[in-house]
């Protein structure tokens, strides 16, 4: 009876207090239940899609040893409209590709410095890799692997970046947003299955309060401009779904 009582004596240093009302847990609620469920995406972000660098050797298939400044090249002729001629969106990348002569991140070179990390998970070295999109103030940013002794384009993106990381296996590219305080953040993660970096996750994250930025994020609107043709939607502005999450 004695150490009870000196248990109920100490209960006011230290014991356990109650924390008031616990809310009620509340589960998913599904809405309109009878909407027929979509077969087809009304977007295409263009994930899967993978592109052989085409006229690059890979010596040893050591991507390593491969000139990041040749596979930019290679991408532009590839693709003349985006950068050759005077009225092609990046036009003064084709033109600043002349100052390379160092190699990346050197001089008024508009590729950047190229980055390596096994994100395939196959035992070898992948390349990371981003180029200024010039004029403006759009960055592009590829992965590449080697498939088949052949360099392949396995992710493609263009933004205006305020970062970008590498975590694992994932990559991941932050935005300014056009809502003060707030910034997007995508991550792309290898997915074998596809052969290709998914993006997995697409979030809008608060930073803290700010000015809004001169440059917002070329982000999708969830509703095409009535007057935006069938076709017309730039790869550099792919238009997609809310934010998710693949886990």
């Amino acid at each position: 009876m004695l150490l009870l009582a000196g248990a109920v004596g100490c209960g006011d240093a230290g014991g356990l207090e109650g924390a008031g009302a616990t809310p009620t847990a509340a589960g998913p609620v599904r809405l309109w239940p009878q909407m027929t469920p979509a077969s087809s995406p009304a977007f295409e972000i263009g994930e899967v899609d993978t592109e052989v660098v085409k006229g690059v050797k890979v010596p040893g298939d050591d991507i390593g040893k491969v000139d990041p400044v040749r596979i930019v090249r290679a991408e532009i002729a590839a693709h003349p409209g985006d950068y050759e001629g005077a009225k092609a969106p990046y036009r003064d990348t084709e033109a600043r590709m002349a100052d390379c002569a160092e190699g990346p991140g050197h001089g008024d070179c508009p590729v950047l410095a190229p980055y390596y990390r096994d994100l395939t998970g196959d035992g070898r070295d992948d390349l990371v890799l981003g180029f200024r999109l010039l004029p403006g103030k759009t960055t592009a940013v590829r992965v590449y692997t080697v498939v088949r002794h052949r360099i392949e384009q396995v992710m493609a993106w263009e933004d205006a970046l305020s970062g970008v990381e590498l975590a694992g296996r994932s990559l991941v590219m932050r935005s300014p947003s056009e809502v003060a305080g707030y910034e997007y953040r995508l991550q792309w993660t290898w997915d074998r299955d596809q052969g290709a970096m998914l993006l997995t996750h697409d979030e809008m994250l608060r930073t803290g309060s700010r000015k809004p930025p001169h440059t917002p994020s070329h982000r999708p609107s969830p509703f095409p401009a009535p007057s935006a043709s069938a076709s017309g939607t730039p790869s550099a502005t792919p238009s997609g779904p809310p934010s998710a999450s693949t886990g």
